[in-house]
């Protein structure tokens, strides 16, 4: 087991889960290609899962698969700290945590759709404001509430983790880039849905939107390269001390220098007693 949680043998298939993941939640750039007669500007993306659209079903299954995903290749990382190293690797064990939440929301949100659009339609909007629309609206609400706190507690507690203990070198460098865009673009995308709340408009939320939840995508590939990356750096066998040279650079373990000549015999001499 690795330092950071995930042995050798669970490092590709979390790599792999959590690619998929990622390229799963952009599911939603089909619209451009396809006719779903939703704004992009203005709409919620998951309206385009909604019960009353012709494509709906689609949006829907691919919500799912990209929960699943996330999740199957969330929890085997988490566990694997939980396991070796929780004490020592709060920020990673937290991150990890947060794309399993993610994962588990986004899935659950498949199952718990809008039954309209409350921003194309008036009358849904009407509808869903008077409280005469089905429990499901509630419930969606919520799971993508946690969908996206999960996400965010990912994609920060993770980016730290990958500074703060040396892993994951491509998250490590570019990860915090795309916190500050995920952080501006849920400012934009929450200050749109209070305004529209209110009655004052969308406030182009839909692109504030689609924005979030790209920067989440990317950062999801982002962090499965890492993996993937990380995995082929050789690091010592837990239970057994490193030999000479092992785990470092090949730079520094071909130049590092030898141990004095005349340190040696009491260094034997301290083994043996």
């Amino acid at each position: 087991m690795s330092h950071h949680g995930l042995s050798l043998r669970t490092a590709w298939p979390v790599a792999v889960l959590i690619g998929l993941a990622g390229a799963a939640y952009t599911a939603w750039v089909l619209e451009v290609v396809l006719s779903t007669g939703l704004n992009p500007i203005e709409t919620y993306v998951s309206e385009l899962a909604a019960q009353d659209q012709p494509l709906g079903g689609l949006f829907r299954a691919t919500d799912f698969t990209a929960g699943l995903l996330a999740f199957a290749g969330g929890l085997p990382a988490l566990l694997g700290l939980l396991r070796h190293a929780a004490s020592r690797r709060p920020w990673a064990v937290v991150g990890w945590a947060g794309v399993t939440l993610f994962g588990a929301a986004t899935a659950a949100d498949a199952w718990l759709p809008l039954s309209c659009t409350p921003t194309a339609d008036p009358v849904c909007a009407a509808r869903e404001t008077a409280g005469l629309v089905p429990a499901t609206h509630q419930a969606h609400a919520i799971s993508s509430s946690l969908a996206m706190t999960g996400a965010l507690t990912g994609v920060v507690a993770l980016t730290v983790a990958a500074r703060r203990y040396g892993w994951f070198a491509p998250l490590a460098r570019y990860g915090p880039a795309l916190v500050v865009l995920e952080l501006l673009a849920t400012v934009w995308t929450l200050s749109a849905i209070a305004l529209f709340t209110a009655g004052r408009g969308t406030w182009a939320l839909g692109a504030g939107q689609r924005l979030q939840v790209l920067f989440v995508a990317l950062w999801l590939g982002l962090l499965a390269y890492s993996v993937h990356k990380e995995r082929r750096t050789r690091v010592p066998d837990a239970g057994r001390p490193p030999v000479h040279g092992e785990g470092l650079p090949r730079a520094h373990a071909e130049h590092r220098p030898p141990a004095p000549a005349e340190h040696q015999p009491r260094a034997r001499k301290a083994h043996r007693r």
